[in-house]
């Protein structure tokens, strides 16, 4: 109803080998491709996140919509060793790293800052109906990977005080 606002959903990615493809046919009509990336917690392993190349072929920004890994604070082991405090960190690394290398990429947004409570997370020692892929704890201990991500931001924070000066 209102054209001067942006459409976007979650699209579907097709697999070229180690390519991730951007090629929903629901992205012909929108203005923003945005896709939930889960490479490395539902799928595969972190270290092979960054080998992974995208592709679009739309001419339009993408964001990562969604992505992450779960970890119960205070629980640490090898970082290859899910559930982890390491393990949320190395996947987060992998994860921005092969954030690096895609060049149509205009943003990315963790599923999720805090754990919350949630009816379909039961596994008894690690989750116990907590979603716990935030990088911050229900109590607010902030986890491993919270100054991975938070320094990855703000290495791209922009003072709009500067843009808009004019």
């Amino acid at each position: 109803l209102d054209p001067s606002r942006l459409i976007s959903a979650a699209t579907e990615l097709s697999y070229d080998g180690s390519t991730l493809v951007v090629d929903d046919p629901l992205g012909e009509r929108l203005d923003v491709l945005g896709v939930n990336q889960y490479l490395g917690w539902y799928s595969g392993y972190p270290e092979d996140i960054p080998s992974r190349d995208w592709a679009t072929p739309f001419d339009k920004p993408v964001v990562i919509s969604e992505f992450g890994a779960g970890a119960k604070a205070g629980h640490h082991g090898p970082k290859h060793e899910r559930w982890t405090e390491e393990y949320q960190e190395y996947f987060y690394r992998q994860t921005l790293a092969m954030a690096e290398k895609i060049p149509f990429l205009r943003g990315a947004s963790p599923w999720i800052l805090k754990d919350f409570r949630s009816p379909r997370r039961f596994h008894p020692l690690y989750q116990d109906f907590w979603n716990r892929k935030g990088v911050v704890s229900e109590t607010g201990a902030k986890k491993l990977a919270f100054p991975v991500l938070s320094g990855w931001y703000a290495k791209r924070a922009v003072d709009w005080r500067e843009v808009f000066a004019d």
